[in-house]
């Protein structure tokens, strides 16, 4: 195979996360991965200069490649316009976040790892279902999709994730393989998304995981007693009592879901993102510092606690007791164990948005 990268003097664009992938053997192990049917259509995102490109015209029906950089489009389509491949080679300019996709089989790529988390969850709300996807990922980034609860990256990504997709990890990529070499390692994992997805209301799924992994390594008991947690459950309570429950939608729901996180990340590309992270860690420490605290909290003063709470603090406080939740972490629950937890709640009228 012609690799157009290694004699190349292309300066290429860190904005795009343009790492090209120079190493054949890992190029074909990848293709092997995907398990290609002859009949298939394969969708690659950021192509660059078409190194797996070509691996995957050689097996599919048809390879539809997504780009944004317009030089990286001009040599692409040098490549392949006029090649054995022009007739199975189809090539779409633009953003892949706002393109429109159209049917894929499969999703083989490559990715740019700035955009990894909204392009993961775009491509679970893409309809109809794609059979599998296996992608190169920046590795704590891959190790965090497949995370189980106990692990120190298990976060809300692992489980809104793992809540609508089977992940594995395929295999690390050392830095070296890459021109020109990133900054961190990577790792290739395959997505199956889960067809059909599980009938649960992906808005309330995702606004409980939002409280519970914004202190994850805390106490259930200690999360739900903060104030504006209470105050805006308390709020969502009458609101519900008021007007009822809407008519759930799960296909709409994983959408506005999908939507949300996707304007969470724009922000954070926007100068957030560090910010962010570094309030996240330091919340983490504070985390680590209390745990033993509130714990003697929760313990030993049961009876003078619940002389000062409020009736629906109360309310809550039993729920979780009575679920066998009131010392749980959740970094230690898995899915199930959310849903237990979503579903007692919404079962005494506590909802989340």
């Amino acid at each position: 195979m012609k690799n157009t990268v290694s004699k190349s003097n292309m300066v290429f664009n860190k904005s795009f996360g343009q790492h090209i992938l120079i190493n054949q053997q890992i190029l074909q192990m990848i293709v092997d991965k995907a398990a290609i049917r002859p009949t298939d259509i394969v969708l690659e995102i950021g192509p660059g200069t078409g190194n797996l490109t070509e691996l995957l015209l050689q097996r599919a029906k048809q390879v539809i490649c997504v780009e944004i950089d317009p030089r990286m489009v001009i040599e692409l389509t040098k490549r392949f316009k006029y090649s054995q491949y022009s007739d199975k080679f189809k090539l779409i300019q633009g953003d892949f976040l706002t393109a429109e996709l159209p049917f894929f089989d499969l999703c083989v790529a490559n990715v740019p790892y700035q955009i990894s988390s909204p392009l993961v969850f775009k491509l679970l709300a893409q309809r109809p279902l794609w059979r599998c996807a296996v992608l190169m990922f920046q590795q704590e980034f891959a190790f965090r999709l497949v995370a189980k609860p106990g692990n120190e990256l298990y976060c809300r990504l692992s489980a809104n994730v793992q809540m609508l997709s089977r992940v594995d990890h395929l295999m690390k990529v050392g830095k070296n393989n890459f021109k020109p070499p990133p900054k961190v390692e990577s790792s290739v994992v395959r997505i199956e998304p889960k067809n059909p997805i599980p009938n649960i209301n992906y808005i309330e799924w995702d606004g409980l995981l939002r409280i519970c992994f914004n202190r994850k390594n805390k106490q259930l008991s200690a999360i739900f007693k903060n104030k504006s947690v209470l105050k805006t459950l308390e709020h969502n309570f009458h609101v519900i009592e008021q007007e009822g429950i809407k008519v759930n939608d799960p296909a709409n729901n994983v959408k506005q879901l999908i939507s949300s996180i996707m304007e969470e990340e724009d922000v954070k590309g926007k100068g957030k993102k560090d910010k962010k992270e570094k309030k996240d860690k330091q919340n983490q420490q504070k985390d680590d510092e209390s745990e033993s605290e509130d714990d003697e909290d929760n313990n030993q003063q049961p009876e003078k606690q619940q002389t000062t709470q409020n009736p629906f603090r109360l309310k809550i406080n039993e729920i979780l007791k009575s679920n066998d939740m009131f010392q749980k972490r959740p970094v230690k629950m898995d899915n199930d164990d959310f849903l237990q937890l979503l579903c007692a709640m919404n079962a005494q009228g506590i909802h989340f948005k």
